[in-house]
């Protein structure tokens, strides 16, 4: 089995793959030369499904989610591998073929809507922006739009707001407007790159019921980036684990959470405090992820795992199959399961 494709559950092997990443690898030129940030990675999402993205910082989620969605830094180059959107290879097309899939198809909402929304023009404007551009709406016929998706995203008065800046609104609320330019044109996937971040733990439930909502009614394939655990515990349907620019472990939240494959899974789902006992010290993962510079030859999580041997250090596992709907690249991750 193809080790994209076993993110899903098999009782959602009817649904059409709104995404597929396959072998993706991505470099940085640096001071110091080039180094490899993502390494073969491969997942797929099918529509009405969410795939969460999880790891700690600096382990490519956010460089992976950009090259997707073709945003990718001038020091950033795709080495190697595909990204398939509605069964087409984005990374094939020209500039101008992919922004017109910006919007209609594929879209994105970022982490920091204070500097992704344009500070000197009204949101009204912002937000029907994409109907005049995509949909060659009038100022007017695009402004009511606006204030439709105002509406629909929980924006109070919205037709008196769509003359507000960004700044005027609080941070909760511009998470909204975010999401409402991200889904305006119905894309099939949605890419969410840490959209609760900053933000309290009441208005963070308050936007990730809001993309839920939306995507459920719209059916669109959601990939969730996040390190944040309980987040993938609530929301996400699947889960993809990364480890330095790889995927270390796949498959449905529920199954991984209750059984990992994977040394590096085990040690993040030890880490969350309930875990912890009064007295004791908080169990930690140790050590910290490998530079990119300095990434071992064989397995990537070697250096911090409590059961690596001779093996590990001169072979890279590769991710494989452990089940009908799960991966994992360990040499033993049977071993760890009866653990």
């Amino acid at each position: 089995m193809n080790a994209a494709a076993t993110t899903e559950s098999t009782s959602d092997t009817t649904a059409a793959v709104a995404l597929e990443v396959d072998g993706l690898c991505v470099d940085l030129r640096t001071p110091a030369g080039t180094v490899r940030a993502v390494d073969q990675v491969s997942f797929s999402v099918r529509r009405g499904r969410t795939l969460a993205l999880l790891g700690e910082s600096g382990c490519g989620k956010s460089i992976t989610a950009q090259t997707i969605a073709g945003l990718l830094d001038p020091i950033a180059e795709v080495a190697g591998g595909a990204v398939r959107v509605a069964g087409t290879d984005v990374l094939k097309l020209s500039r101008s073929e992919r922004r017109r899939l910006a919007g209609p198809v594929l879209s994105i909402v970022f982490q920091d809507a204070l500097t992704a929304m344009n500070p000197v023009q009204p949101v009204g404007r912002q937000l029907g922006e994409p109907f005049r551009i995509h949909r060659k709406l009038s100022r007017r016929a695009a402004r009511e739009k606006a204030i439709e998706l105002m509406e629909t995203v929980g924006i109070p008065e919205p037709r008196a707001r769509a003359r507000s800046f960004p700044h005027q609104f609080s941070g909760g609320m511009r998470q909204r407007l975010l999401i409402a330019m991200a889904v305006a044109l119905g894309p099939q996937v949605l890419i969410a790159d840490e959209p609760t971040t900053a933000l309290d733990v009441t208005v963070q439930a308050q936007v990730m019921r809001l993309l839920r909502e939306l995507q459920e009614e719209r059916e669109m394939a959601l990939v969730l980036i996040t390190h944040d655990l309980a987040v993938v515990a609530e929301q996400a349907d699947d889960v993809a684990i990364m480890y330095a620019g790889n995927v270390v472990e796949t498959g449905p939240v529920r199954e991984v959470f209750a059984d990992p494959r994977h040394p590096y899974t085990r040690g993040l789902l030890d880490s969350v405090p309930e875990h912890g006992v009064r007295g004791r010290p908080l169990h930690a993962v140790p050590g910290s992820p490998p530079e990119l510079s300095a990434v071992p030859t064989g397995c990537v999580f070697q250096a911090r795992c409590p059961k690596a041997t001779d093996l590990c250090a001169e072979q890279r596992p590769r991710l494989s199959t452990t089940g009908s709907s799960r991966s994992a690249a360990c040499h033993f991750p049977e071993e760890l399961s009866h653990a």
